[in-house]
């Protein structure tokens, strides 16, 4: 399971952001990864974290691309509980297609809906920018379509179904706005951080029930935290973009297979 929340607009103030983003990916905690970094030895102007998984090498959940004038930001989230197709091609290469690609994230969208069969249950959240305006999209193959939504707005998205939001997705929204609107700039990348750290269950909630009956309730909070298992919210990322086009991509994930052990913390800076 993953986690989303972000605000975008095309038109900031001089020291507003056009994107502030706060994720968390829930994976198993030793599926070998990358941290963020370029790309630079495929797609030198994309930055993120790369799946390692043999088999699924290169795929990624959450990563930005910028060239030609035009940034564009991935972020995937599977869907919990819907039917498996075992023989389904992997989920990753949706984020690194887009976001290495030339096709706009209107054009990406209507190709991934047509063939939306080839892959398991997803939420895939595109935002691209260009220098006037900012297109902010859902693209979904459980059931199959693409909604858009306007700038400028606190926007969540979890492991359901947008139209169904998770009780911690709807607990978020409201937290994440309370961060963007009384955080200063010297402290936004720290309580974004803090907000991605919270572990209260946001519970019962009857569609995560529905979803994930064995593990709901340890999945209802925010930041997910199962040792015993071996599963949890393993990498924080914040993303910000200001009004000059300047990128601070922050990132802390596990070093290990304890998510009470080291973490790593990646900052990567970038005029887009």
């Amino acid at each position: 399971m993953c986690i989303l929340f972000f605000v975008a607009t095309a038109n900031p103030s001089r020291n507003g952001y056009k994107l502030i983003l706060a994720a968390n990916r829930d994976e198993a905690y030793a599926r070998p990864a990358l941290p963020a970094s370029a790309w630079t030895d495929t797609h030198p102007h994309v930055f993120g974290g790369r799946d390692m998984e043999p088999g699924r090498e290169g795929g990624t959940w959450l990563a930005l691309g910028s060239k030609n004038g035009v940034t564009k930001i991935g972020a995937l989230l599977n869907i919990t509980g819907e039917k498996r197709n075992p023989n389904a091609l992997g989920r990753g290469p949706i984020v690194s297609n887009y976001v290495s690609g030339n096709l706009s994230n209107r054009k990406y969208s209507e190709q991934l809906v047509e063939q939306h069969e080839i892959y398991n249950s997803f939420n895939l959240v595109s935002i691209e920018f260009d220098d006037s305006s900012a297109s902010i999209l859902h693209t979904s193959n459980a059931p199959p379509g693409i909604e858009e939504f306007p700038g400028g707005e606190i926007l969540g998205f979890g492991n359901s179904p947008h139209t169904i939001p998770l009780r911690k997705v709807l607990h978020g929204k409201e937290k994440f706005r309370q961060v963007v609107k009384s955080a200063g700039r010297e402290n936004l990348v720290r309580e974004l951080m803090e907000f991605l750290k919270d572990d209260e269950k946001h519970w019962p909630d009857a569609e995560l029930s529905r979803r994930a009956p064995n593990w709901a309730e340890k999945l209802s909070s925010v930041c997910v935290k199962m040792p015993a298992e071996g599963y949890g919210s393993r990498t924080r990322t914040v993303i910000l973009i200001d009004a000059q086009n300047r990128m601070d991509f922050h990132e802390e994930t596990m070093v290990g297979t304890d998510p009470d052990g080291e973490w790593k913390h990646t900052h990567i800076q970038q005029q887009l």
